[in-house]
């Protein structure tokens, strides 16, 4: 039978073990958080290869591409640079709006050169904001960013646990596994290449979505106009403006079917030229180019295909030569 001092030793040794195994297993916690962070920091490839070129300060473009998805998978970089003369780099964000866009944008300009030229594309959802952010992992390793950071925190006060509590990030938002991949990056291992200059070719023939929506909205659809949007779309602009950068706005094609059902696109249209008449900037509207007019171009309604870019890329690129966009902007 044990002495009633060894009783009270056995209890603060049993405490010391627990405390112990916790702050081991924290431990254990942050430097995994640590190795899957540095390891999507490490990739030179797809997304997160764009992204780390941006942050580490390694792309210097002289004509920048923002935007959407539309963005990321309309403008070929090497088509626009072969033609203007000019390095050319797309950071496009698949799944964004503006508000994040905004925010890759402020980042970009943090740790690289000012581009002699943005182009900004435009999309008849660019006054809308974000209410869910889209594929959270692609932003986990980048939380010490501040516009990023607070880009998110606007519409994701939790992000907090995103950046501080180890592993929450992509244990509760991280739907694709992406630490897996950041594994891989640590140990060396490079995803293949899906983003050639930022761009993201589809090889994608039409699809026949537009049909199946064309069907289920006879009447058409109607895009909402955000106030914040509005602002957000006006700080855009400001940031170019205010730092001397040269801004296009350009609002690239859609296939031609789908625009008699944009309900409210002459209204959309609208508030963009009255935005590009207050700032002074112009705007290149391809609704009206061949291109939009053939399906092949195409794999859905609102984006193209690799060979509708190729086209789109070749036309915007003559159009900026025409308006003497090339050599020293």
């Amino acid at each position: 039978m044990s002495s009633p001092a060894a009783q009270p030793r056995s209890v603060k040794s049993g405490v010391v073990r627990i405390v112990l195994f916790f702050v081991l297993l924290t431990g254990v916690l942050f430097l995994l958080d640590a190795v899957i962070n540095t390891g999507l920091r490490r990739l030179t490839t797809g997304t997160y290869g764009v992204t780390n070129r941006i942050v580490q300060g390694r792309v210097n473009a002289e004509i920048l591409i923002s935007g959407s998805s539309r963005a990321q998978t309309h403008y070929d970089p090497q088509i626009i640079q072969s033609i203007t003369g000019r390095s050319t780099f797309n950071m496009g964000i698949n799944g964004s709006q503006t508000d994040m866009q905004l925010a890759m944008l402020k980042t970009y300009l943090q740790h690289n050169p000012k581009p002699a030229l943005v182009i900004h594309n435009l999309d008849l959802f660019s006054f809308v904001t974000t209410h869910e952010v889209y594929d959270p992992a692609q932003y986990l390793p980048y939380l010490h960013e501040t516009p990023l950071y607070e880009g998110i925190r606007q519409y994701q006060p939790g992000v907090w646990k995103w950046r501080y509590l180890p592993l929450y990030g992509y244990a509760v938002e991280d739907l694709r596994f992406t630490w897996l991949l950041g594994l891989k990056g640590f140990a060396g291992v490079q995803p293949p290449e899906t983003h050639f200059q930022g761009y993201t070719p589809r090889h994608t023939p039409w699809t026949g979505e537009f049909e199946a929506f064309r069907a289920n909205h006879p009447e058409g659809v109607t895009f909402e106009i955000e106030e914040r949007g509005v602002r957000l779309m006006e700080e855009l602009v400001q940031v170019c403006v205010k730092n001397g950068i040269p801004l296009i706005l350009v609002y690239s094609p859609v296939y031609s079917e789908m625009q008699p059902l944009e309900r409210n696109r002459d209204e959309i249209f609208r508030r963009f030229h009255a935005l590009a008449d207050t700032f002074k900037v112009p705007i290149e509207d391809f609704s009206s180019s061949m291109i939009c007019r053939d399906q092949a171009n195409f794999y859905n309604s609102q984006h193209l295909n690799v060979q509708g870019a190729t086209l789109f890329s070749q036309e915007l690129a003559a159009r900026l030569k025409a308006k003497g966009f090339t050599g020293r902007l």
